[in-house]
């Protein structure tokens, strides 16, 4: 019986061009199914056969659950009670009882013989698939089979791919045999086997394409630093040259337009912008923007945004129809762009000059005189006033350092009293959640540096939330979450 094993994954592995390890795994299997086929209740059935040998042994297991998640006694057995029969397992092991294997020449032979079929064939479409990723074909071609849902399957030689519908370019009208390029954007691992999924519309793809058609680029003269695009109708690339001599934008059109038009061609008539990349994010903005002219730039680092500001005949060019190049620009750059007028940036920053007027006057007790200076030195916080060095206030006209000290001391004791506020506000929401039933202090802490601050923030909770934030069991996380929802329903 055991030659007969051996000799059957002997003729398997050469006739399907497997290795002999993936058939000796579709035999335990089948060999498996045949075995629990004795049992009327769900059973976990393990086989191990001995790849030297061919003799197998068969195994009903258990696999090992905390004792509050035991509810399948068919197939999990509870932490505790593992341990009584081997104190070395812990959760996620199997505890294994030997059965008397089954007759190899008994076995359902039409249900084996599936099973291993079944096996192989996903193991060769496993082997097709690693031959191609192993080339690192990020940008695939092939024909089109056929069309399912919306759904375009590619046929690309020894393997087929799937171009989803909200991956094709709209208004593309794509065809039975007709050959397209598309990009390789992921592969899906589903219960039918591995599924290339294709993508024309990721930016990707826009860059694999001039990667084709620019030379220098693959030579590593040329980079595209970033890419983002409106499909079908409109995009960006960023490029930068690694060497001086040569124009990285002029590279990229081609004599004549002809590598830009071939990519255009590609993308269904997708316009494309091609922008220069640079380190200064401000500069890299108004390059992005073009061919709208920009007067100035604010950057804002905290929030990564800029108010870009335009003169008003060229603010509809800036941001484009629809909003679609000023939309464009910020994808490209990364940085949530701002478009105002000369007009409308005088009047933010004056709302913004007498908003910090207001609070200097309030908090640090001078005039209205002495608040403005600070804001035009370039002072905005309490904490700048606060900590910047002695030395740069004291350059102020008309500040010494008697001055510079109180105020220094106003600005601190200022931002001490909005800190203890803001103690005392945790604390008080920290006992509104304690008076919650079934609350303890050590989880309250964990909600509200989640910004759980209060019940009605609990309450709007999901039970997964919940258990994200705090890694408690899920009954717990229910039942705290329905205690913090009840006064919805009283």
């Amino acid at each position: 019986m055991s030659r007969e094993i051996l000799l059957v994954v002997d003729a398997l592995a050469r006739e399907k061009n497997v290795s002999k390890d993936v058939v000796f795994a579709a035999l335990e299997l089948a060999l498996a199914s045949a075995t629990k086929k004795r049992f009327h209740e769900n059973v976990d059935v393990h086989v191990v056969i001995d790849r030297a040998t061919g003799s197998y042994s068969s195994y009903r297991r258990w696999i090992v659950v905390p004792d509050e998640e035991f509810n399948s006694p068919d197939t999990e057995i509870a932490l505790t009670e593992a341990r009584q029969r081997d104190a070395e397992l812990e959760v996620g092991d199997f505890w294994e009882e030997a059965l008397e294997p089954i007759e190899f020449g008994r076995i359902g032979a039409q249900a084996a013989k599936q099973v291993i079929f079944q096996k192989i064939r996903e193991a060769e479409r496993e082997q097709i698939l690693n031959d191609f990723l192993e080339r690192k074909e990020d940008l695939v071609t092939g024909t089109i089979k056929r069309m399912e849902r919306g759904n375009a399957i590619i046929d690309c030689g020894r393997i087929e791919a799937l171009l989803p519908k909200d991956q094709m370019i709209p208004k593309e009208n794509l065809r039975i045999g007709d050959r397209v390029r598309a990009f390789l954007l992921r592969v899906d691992r589903t219960g039918r086997g591995p599924q290339l999924i294709l993508s024309r519309i990721a930016p990707e793809f826009l860059v694999k394409l001039f990667e084709l058609e620019v030379p220098e680029i693959e030579e590593g003269v040329l980079e595209i630093r970033a890419a983002a695009r409106d499909p079908g109708v409109r995009a960006k690339i960023a490029v930068k040259s690694n060497d001086s001599r040569i124009d990285p934008i002029g590279t990229c059109v081609g004599m004549r337009g002809s590598r830009v038009q071939a990519v255009t061609g590609e993308l269904a008539g997708e316009r494309v912008d091609i922008v220069l990349w640079s380190a200064d994010p401000a500069q890299f903005v108004i390059s992005s923007l073009a061919p709208a002219e920009v007067s100035s730039i604010i950057v804002d680092e905290e929030s990564h945004s800029m108010d870009v500001v335009v003169q008003a005949d060229q603010l509809a060019q800036a941001i484009g129809r629809n909003g679609q190049n000023v939309r464009l620009a910020s994808e490209l750059t990364g940085w949530e762009l701002n478009m105002l007028t000369i007009e409308e940036a005088e009047e933010k920053n004056q709302q913004e000059f007498e908003v910090i007027c207001r609070l200097f006057m309030e908090k640090l007790g001078v005039d209205e005189e002495v608040a403005k200076l600070l804001v035009e030195e370039g002072f905005s916080t309490l904490e700048e006033v606060a900590y910047v060095p002695l030395s740069e206030m004291l350059e102020i006209q008309g500040f010494d350092e008697s001055t510079v000290n109180e105020l220094r001391n106003h600005a601190r004791n200022a931002l001490l009293t909005e800190a203890i506020a803001s103690e005392e506000s945790k604390e008080s929401d920290a006992e509104g959640l304690l008076a919650l039933e079934g609350m303890d202090s050590e989880t309250a802490r964990v909600l509200i540096g989640h910004d759980v601050n209060t019940v009605d923030d609990l309450a709007d909770l999901a039970v997964d939330d919940l258990i994200e934030m705090t890694g408690m069991d899920v009954e717990r996380a229910k039942k705290l979450i329905m205690t913090a929802r009840a006064p919805w329903f009283a």
